[in-house]
């Protein structure tokens, strides 16, 4: 006979015979069911809520019969899922079926053998999951940064004055004209010139919309990623994509549009010196530069419940510099910069690279490239900024999968409409994000257009178990309305924008106060800028018997974070104890942890390595030296008499006249075989 199960996971129709015992009904359910269903939870029940529930594993061993089940009948199941996420890490038990799942699938494409796992844009993958894996309570098992709890423990309101026109009351007294306003007030962005408002504002404004404590119900996570991939382990229960798909496992149709918030508000470089340093490569080589920022977020007041990166230091990788853009090399200790940036309580924060071009006006121009009549940020560009996001997610408590957006900046440098060079501060948004780790689109020839991929593109054999949606965008046409537009083949891409502001601080109080020229910059042999232990000597004042000649001077060249990567690569200094005091004394500047630092063997090693070869060796002494009764011997410039004698030997002078037109024309021939100059001192 035919049995209906109805769970959570969809429909499924089980055949057994009358003399079957649910043991092995359980064993045909385990096989329909996903394969992370925890099967010691399975029950069985005539009505979906407050009938007759059984576990499975109670009644095993009595026969179906025996129930009173009959032809056609539908039994209602109930499981839990196996706790296989914890911050977003999968279990391995999970991992493991979902990979012998994977493995005995012949799926195949134009007759080709393929696996869904070959489809990988992101290298390396962002996290160790798929964004559709949800975390069951992610509040309670999901770790986000310091910055964050403290802003979510904030009202995040706006004060108002009291509005004396319209208010009607006392000093005490509030009404509507004066209350506090919602940090996502739209009428309160728009007065104050604000396009996109904060994450956290954004947050309050969906977490309102999504849970209402004052009903009594449950809290949901207000915040979902966009996933536009197709869902692997479908409950439907037919083979992988792209043997099979359903409406279940297969993404929505895109619909773009301008993200309304960002993840990060506002950019604050320490000092004016990170920039003028690209300036400076720029300068001598006429190629491009870029580097990775390193800094911290903070609290910014600029806006309701901002976010701002502080930068802080600039690091420069492997890279080969164009006139016309850059390559990146493969950066083999990127690990070992990461980690002493976190021993100076920082941590990668963004990316910046120049596109400048001199204008040949001679002024100090340049040429403007990036308008409103071509682009801010070039397709290529954004696909790049969009892995770099994808490879440093923002862990949340809020999001169904641990995980939301990214705080990842990208910075580009570049002349504006003045000729003048200036900086731009952007992100890409989430729905970009997703869009280049589903491979759906690819950068253009046209920097200001982006192409959906096809997915009939014979050439390309890397992805071909991709699914590309249906995307559309909305603009305003000629007539003023506003009309969807298909996006296949190509879209413009300011739909996946988002603009952050940048400035400088009116009183810098930057982490690192090494004074000019300060250390070499790495990885600049391009212009002849080697990184030496000379140049270290140099910058910390030590003379010729290896001592350091102000140690507070020395303590303040210590502060740079190019050096502290040199030092750290050399290994001196050891990892668990004297290199974090050298962090900490470059970025604290306490004298008392510098004094504690020169009487490490660390320190004592290094100055021993700079006598002998960041400084010339001392002269040689006078042999009379130490003698208290002789004066030293000096150079009497004075006394010295220089006689002059100048002897010209000719060994012949050689007449020749001839008559030319007339005249005589004379020629003397002096052959000097030598001159002899005579010096009596």
């Amino acid at each position: 006979m035919l049995l209906r199960f109805r769970g959570p996971d969809g429909m499924h129709r089980i055949t057994v015979e009358p003399s079957d015992t649910f043991g092995k009904l359980a064993q045909k359910l385990a096989e329909a069911l996903p394969p992370t269903v925890d099967m010691s939870t399975l029950t069985l029940s005539n009505q979906p809520a407050g009938g007759d529930r059984r576990l499975i594993n109670d009644i095993a061993s009595a026969k179906v019969s025996q129930i009173g089940l009959s032809h056609g009948d539908m039994v209602f199941v109930d499981y839990k899922q196996m706790a296989s996420l914890s911050n977003g890490n999968s279990n391995h038990h999970t991992t493991s079926a979902n990979a012998s799942r994977l493995s005995s699938s012949s799926n195949r494409l134009d007759g080709h053998a393929i696996l869904p796992t070959q489809d990988l844009p992101i290298d390396p993958l962002p996290a160790a999951t798929s964004s559709s894996e949800n975390i069951k309570n992610p509040w309670e098992v999901v770790r986000q940064s310091p910055l964050d709890d403290r802003l979510d423990r904030q009202d995040g309101k706006v004060p108002r004055k009291i509005d004396v026109k319209m208010c009607r009351h006392g000093a005490k007294g509030m009404c509507d004209y004066c209350m506090p306003l919602e940090p996502f007030n739209q009428e309160y962005l728009n007065e104050r010139k604000i396009k996109n408002m904060s994450f956290h504002s954004y947050l309050r404004k969906i977490n309102s919309a999504t849970n209402k404590p004052e009903l009594g119900s449950s809290f949901m996570p207000p915040l979902s990623e966009p996933y536009y991939r197709v869902k692997r382990d479908c409950p439907s229960g037919h083979p992988q994509w792209p043997e099979g798909i359903c409406t279940k496992c297969q993404p929505s149709a895109i619909t773009l549009q301008p993200q309304s918030f960002r993840m990060v508000d506002h950019v604050e470089f320490a000092q004016a010196s990170l920039i003028e340093n690209l300036l400076t490569f720029w300068r001598a080589s006429g190629a491009q530069r870029m580097g990775y920022l390193y800094g911290r977020y903070v609290e910014y007041t600029g806006i309701p419940l901002g976010v701002k990166a502080v930068v802080e230091a600039i690091y420069e990788p492997p890279q080969i510099d164009e006139v016309d853009g850059v390559t990146l090399n493969e950066w083999e200790n990127e690990q070992a910069i990461d980690n002493v940036a976190r021993l100076c309580g920082l941590e990668k924060v963004g990316v910046i690279w120049t596109d400048l071009q001199d204008s040949g006006v001679g002024d100090g121009s340049v040429v403007c490239k990036r308008h409103i009549d071509s682009y801010y940020l070039s397709s290529l560009e954004i696909a790049f900024a969009a892995r770099l996001q994808a490879q440093h997610p923002k862990p949340t408590k809020w999001s169904d999968t641990g995980r939301f957006g990214s705080n990842f900046v990208t910075c580009v440098v570049s002349g504006d409409e003045s000729g003048q060079i200036a900086i731009s501060a952007y992100q890409v948004s989430n729905s970009a994000v997703e869009m280049v780790r589903a491979d759906i689109v690819e950068p253009s020839a046209d920097p200001g257009v982006m192409i959906v991929r096809n997915e009939d593109d014979e050439n390309d054999g890397a992805s071909r178990t991709r699914y590309i949606p249906e995307v559309f965008y909305r603009r305003i046409n000629e007539y003023g309305a506003s009309v969807q537009e298909n996006a296949k083949p190509s879209f413009p891409v300011e739909y996946l924008l988002v603009t952050l502001t940048h400035g400088f601080p009116s009183d810098p109080r930057p982490m690192f106060m090494a004074e000019a020229p300060g250390f070499t910059i790495e990885n600049r042999a391009a212009i002849g800028q080697e990184q030496e232990f000379k140049t270290v000597g140099h910058r910390l004042g030590v003379d010729k018997n290896g001592d350091v000649k102000d140690s507070s001077a020395g303590i303040l060249a210590i502060s740079n974070f190019h050096l502290l990567c040199f030092l750290h690569a050399t290994g001196i200094f050891d990892e668990t104890a004297e290199f974090p005091l050298l962090c900490r004394v470059a970025t604290q500047h306490d004298l008392a942890d510098g004094y504690q630092l020169i009487s490490t063997g660390g320190w004592a090693t290094l100055l021993t390595i700079l006598q002998s070869t960041g400084e010339r060796p001392p002269k040689r002494p006078s042999p009379i030296d130490g003698d208290g009764n002789t004066d030293r011997l000096a150079k009497r410039v004075g006394g010295v008499r220089l006689e002059k004698s100048y002897h010209l030997i000719m060994d012949r002078v050689i007449l020749s006249s001839d008559l030319i037109l007339g005249k005589w024309d004379v020629g003397w021939r002096y052959l000097v075989d030598g001159l002899v100059l005579g010096c009596a001192i």
